[in-house]
């Protein structure tokens, strides 16, 4: 199993975000020494407790330091782009550091409707035809003449780069079977919602897919939030500032991450301790080896080829350490 890292620059309890995405780059670092195959930064706007508003930016910096872990966007946010721009802006990733470049795209909006509007400059925002988009923007990554006569007749250049690897995120069978057909790789976002993992949705995905420049073979990662900590008492207590930071984002309130001594006295009522212990399925607990036992059955019960790891601890030497302790385990 291929073991990756997704970041989304969290902004912790008296952080700021610039120090948020200055501790990305020690991560891809501490991430490339330890073996990790990738590492993705995701897109999130409009909210104070995710820095990673412009992930290709990062990625390119990240690039120029780091030797051989691949680098890509978990996701782009394609409703809010150009094909041409996505294109472009790939194919010149891909020209700085070729063949360690991923094509992660996403469907969702990565923020809130002031930031869909914002993005889409009072526009009415395009949400039906994102599949159309993509397919536009594979055209131009590999030098075609796309359909669609808005793009026909402009090239995406730099021309002749090596392609990125292209993959969509998603957690339905529809995006499973619109990857498949794309020859994209599929990266499912189990941390999600509860119970979204379902065996159909990779068959889906395996049974429609057709080879492509972009993939030769269908390639399926899963997205974890995780916890590890040396004993199972520390990962809960590290755990619990995410737990209620997840309770927060279901009634839309996007906050820095607590300490986790302020979340151990934060009053939670019998109902939220209750939905702390449902998130348990979608929130990976414990030790190195409790979490890498999950991912080991999961892989065997799925099908997958890699566990893409999302870890927000309080403190960066916390989540450099539990990278570390997984990749012991797993590794």
């Amino acid at each position: 199993m291929r073991l990756s890292v997704l970041d989304q620059a969290p902004v912790t309890s008296g952080n700021t975000g610039a120090v948020a995405i200055r501790n990305a780059v020690e991560l891809a670092q501490t991430a490339e020494r330890l073996g990790y195959s990738r590492m993705w930064m995701a897109e999130h706007h409009s909210g104070r407790s995710l820095a990673s508003s412009a992930p290709e930016i990062i990625v390119a910096y990240i690039a120029a330091v780091t030797d051989k872990i691949r680098l890509g966007t978990g996701g782009t946010m394609m409703m809010h782009y150009s094909p041409l721009k996505m294109a472009e802006v790939f194919k010149t990733l891909s020209a700085l550091a070729p063949d360690r470049i991923d094509f992660g795209v996403g469907r969702a909006p990565g923020g809130d409707q002031r930031a869909i509007q914002a993005l889409a400059q009072g526009n009415d925002p395009d949400f039906e035809h994102l599949y159309e988009k993509l397919e536009t923007t594979l055209a131009l990554l590999k030098d075609e003449r796309p359909e669609e006569p808005l793009y026909k007749y402009t090239p995406a250049v730099p021309k002749g780069v090596e392609l990125p690897e292209a993959w969509l995120l998603g957690s339905s069978g529809d995006s499973a079977i619109r990857a498949g057909r794309m020859g994209m790789g599929y990266s499912f976002a189990q941390f999600f919602m509860l119970g979204a993992m379902r065996e159909e949705i990779f068959e889906l995905y395996r049974h429609h897919f057709e080879p492509s420049e972009f993939m030769k073979e269908p390639d399926i990662s899963v997205a974890y939030l995780v916890t590890v900590a040396e004993t199972r008492a520390e990962a809960e207590f590290q755990a619990k500032p995410q737990d209620i930071a997840r309770l927060h984002l279901a009634q839309g309130r996007m906050e820095p991450l607590m300490t986790p001594e302020e979340a151990q006295a934060y009053p939670l009522t019998d109902q939220q301790e209750k939905g702390i212990q449902r998130n348990r399925e979608v929130h990976l607990v414990g030790t190195a080896k409790e979490v890498a036992d999950k991912l080991r059955a999961d892989q065997e019960k799925y099908g997958f080829q890699e566990a893409m790891i999302c870890s927000i601890a309080h403190t960066q030497a916390q989540r450099l350490k539990a990278y570390e302790l997984l990749a012991a385990e797993v590794l």
